[in-house]
């Protein structure tokens, strides 16, 4: 079976850099298939990596390694990291951008020694390309770095329940279609309360007419905030951190 490795980074590709990455591995692992998730996290948007991270480190086979540099420490203190979790790996900063995998309850984290010529800039090519091709080549987590007991961990913060059971929450993300994801699960009916606005939770876009603002469950479970044919973030001036409240039926 070849192996897989995904790239999930912020460099764009307008300069060369995911060019250089693939290069490094490829050099180590020629029959490795490489994956792109994506290289448009807005720059430095850990977060925003995070949560991509979450989607997506499971939807690969087992063995999958998966390198995420979105890295704006690069250079510093952080620790560099190597995580087994759940039959899979990754690679990438101590910043918390690794946070879904190291939620897992039998993860183990290495930290990873940078080599002497590495560029203090470009940690993705002179560090965590070469780690995942090791771990590509099975060689061992172990042997790439000493245990790191306490890596940094993000989570999405947790919606509140009000005094009368409705759910307080916020916007975590928007994509590129200027849909407003929150951090309520999409559980069961009700109405969202936004910018003003109370929508009622629809199950398609296609139920309301072309230009309405809806809420949604989207394919996360999380409800998510859309227009029709048209951006949410833009028609109603949402961003993350935006409030919102669900309220049942």
């Amino acid at each position: 079976m070849r192996s897989i490795i995904t790239l999930l980074t912020d460099f764009g590709t307008a300069d060369g850099y995911v060019g250089e990455v693939k290069g490094v591995i490829l050099a180590r692992v020629p029959d490795a298939t490489i994956i792109d998730i994506t290289h448009d996290i807005p720059p430095q948007d850990v977060e925003a990596a995070r949560l991509v991270v979450a989607r997506v480190w499971r939807r690969f086979p087992p063995a999958t390694v998966h390198v995420v540099v979105v890295d704006p420490g690069v250079g510093t203190e952080r620790a560099s990291l190597a995580v087994r979790s759940d039959d899979r790996f990754l690679v990438g900063p101590d910043n918390g951008v690794l946070s879904p995998a190291l939620l897992v309850a039998d993860a183990l984290t290495v930290r990873l020694i940078a080599p002497p010529d590495a560029s203090a800039t470009f940690h993705g090519r002179d560090v965590f390309a070469p780690a995942a091709a090791a771990l590509a080549s099975g060689i061992s987590i172990e042997d790439l770095g000493a245990p790191m007991p306490h890596p940094c961990i993000r989570r999405t913060p947790e919606p509140k329940r009000m005094p009368d059971g409705a759910l307080a929450g916020e916007v975590i993300s928007v994509d590129r279609f200027g849909n407003a994801i929150t951090n309520i699960v999409g559980l069961r009916a009700g109405t969202v309360d936004v910018a003003g606005l109370s929508l009622l939770l629809r199950r398609t876009y296609g139920e309301v007419e072309l230009g309405k603002a809806l809420a949604i469950v989207g394919s996360t479970g999380l409800i998510e905030i859309a227009v029709r044919d048209g951006s949410a973030a833009r028609t109603l001036d949402l961003r993350r951190g935006t409030p919102v409240v669900f309220r049942g039926p």
